[in-house]
């Protein structure tokens, strides 16, 4: 395969490329579905193909083929050079790189126990225990889970990207996965929903490390006792101490997607939305100085794990928001030249077919030096929200709302009573800004992030520690028809 890219790229420069990269990318799934109890049929996918970039005229062109000859290769490019010259002669300002290092590097995550060696039949065994646990700890208290969805999987990606400043970096990263959807019924008292990904790079020993026969049904009794026992919050002006679920979201969309380059420059308005942020404001204060936010695509075992991005460029820690002042965005080469500095190494592509962007990784708070147990303490009148149902966040990533889902109110500092809706509606930097305290311990939730026109999905993980905020006006939300 190195010989067809370095082809490839050799070729591109021959026929007029100022700058030129060459990515093979291969990506296996397979996946396991429950319904209700019902196994659905199993789903499998692969593909695999090559893809091309140039510059040609300060223009850009792409075109990619799964046929994997010489001929097909060189098609490729002619096509990818034709569409940079036609598009050169709109082109204002000329497309260029920012500086990067020229590396060879390869990297393997090799699983202990490989998914595809593991028996179907037991992973579906697996989701029907999980399932059978689940109705049962929901009926103990007299609730129904009339809609249950839980899947099971995993997927392999391979790459190997050449650029023609010598670079060349080859890597194969297995992903376990899991997620589950729950709906719990009881007459009178309406419907909750509960939903969650589980995702981690490596093999099979993931999945069995999240002993989902027990985190599930445990879930599933926390919906029984809210439809149960969980009264209406109020609706004072109080202080509110949010769970590290609640806060990887809102690191992720209020945080993570405004601070994107392409989409500060505007490039992503028609596809993924707006931003707050502008050039101007790097530098200035959205939060208190309790307030890191970074994205770091080396944790190890991490759903959005790479080394390197799809540029070549060695992956690091993105500090966006430090000390609650914005710090810097994401970039991948092209962005990184427009702003007169380097790339951080966030260029991703989800197949091999569409181009790479610039994309979040692992984002989340840093932690501060607070136990659980102490941010509660420290509040006199306030709610404790430790997991969501719904959010919402507008275009721009301004204004934004998060439905808990397990909330309790808190008086003196101690739990009290078990909360139905408490919902949080302030703007991004009113909620940076009221944090008085963070929490010492990290906890990490997978998703799958969504941008650009054709959607690409990719693998990342947001988290944090819990949090305090002070003075927040709560609200509430209606609960759902029972």
């Amino acid at each position: 395969m190195e010989d067809l890219l370095n082809y490839a790229v050799d070729y591109a420069m021959k026929v007029g490329a100022s700058y030129a990269e060459a990515r093979y990318q291969s990506d296996y799934f397979e996946e396991f579905t429950l319904r209700n109890g019902v196994p659905e049929a199993p789903a499998f996918g692969k593909s695999r193909g090559l893809s091309v970039r140039v510059i040609v005229s300060g223009s850009m062109g792409f075109a990619s083929t799964n046929m994997m000859r010489r001929t097909d290769v060189r098609d490729a490019v002619a096509k990818a050079v034709t569409l940079a010259k036609a598009s050169s002669r709109a082109v204002k300002n000329a497309i260029r790189m920012a500086d990067a290092k020229s590396t060879k590097a390869e990297y393997v995550i090799k699983p202990r126990v490989k998914p595809e060696y593991v028996d179907p039949d037991s992973k579906v065994e697996l989701l029907k225990e999980v399932d059978g646990r689940s109705v049962s700890a929901a009926s103990r208290d007299g609730v129904k889970l009339p809609t249950r969805f839980l899947s099971i999987g995993y997927m392999i990606t391979e790459k190997h990207v050449v650029t023609s400043e010598g670079s060349s970096v080859r890597s194969r990263i297995p992903r376990s996965m899991f997620s589950y959807m729950l709906t719990a019924a009881k007459a009178g008292k309406g419907t909750v929903q509960r939903f969650e990904n589980m995702g981690e790079s490596g093999g099979w020993e993931r999945a069995e490390r999240w002993a989902l026969d027990e985190r599930v049904p445990e879930e599933a009794s926390k919906l029984a006792k809210i439809l149960t026992e969980a009264v209406e919050p109020p609706t004072d002006t109080l202080d509110v101490v949010l769970g590290p679920e609640l806060v990887g979201i809102i690191c992720h969309e209020s945080a993570g997607h405004p601070l994107e380059a392409d989409r500060v420059l505007g490039r992503e308005a028609a596809q993924g939305g707006e931003t707050y942020v502008t050039r101007e404001l790097i530098g200035e204060r959205i939060g208190s100085e309790h307030v890191t936010i970074v994205d770091d695509p080396r944790l190890p075992n991490s759903f959005g794990y790479y080394l390197y991005d799809d540029e070549c460029v060695e992956a690091r820690e993105r500090v966006l928001i430090e000390g609650g002042r914005i710090n810097e965005l994401l970039h991948n080469r092209e962005t990184a030249a427009e702003f007169g500095t380097l790339s951080n190494g966030s260029s991703r592509a989800s197949l091999y077919d569409v181009e790479p962007i610039v994309r979040m990784a692992n984002t989340y708070m840093k932690p501060g030096d607070h136990s659980l147990e102490e941010l509660i303490e420290g509040v006199r009148y306030g709610v404790y929200i430790s997991s969501y149902m719904e959010w919402n966040i507008d275009d721009r990533r301004w204004n934004q709302r998060y439905v808990g889902l397990e909330a309790y109110l808190i008086r003196n500092g101690r739990l009290v009573s078990m909360l139905r809706n408490a919902t949080i509606e302030l703007t991004t930097k009113g909620l940076y800004s009221s944090i008085d305290a963070v929490g010492k311990d990290v906890r990490f939730y997978a998703g799958y992030c969504g941008k650009s026109e054709p959607m690409q999905s990719l693998p990342v993980w947001f988290g944090g520690p819990a949090i305090r905020l002070r003075g927040v006006r709560l609200g509430r939300s209606p609960p759902s028809d029972g």
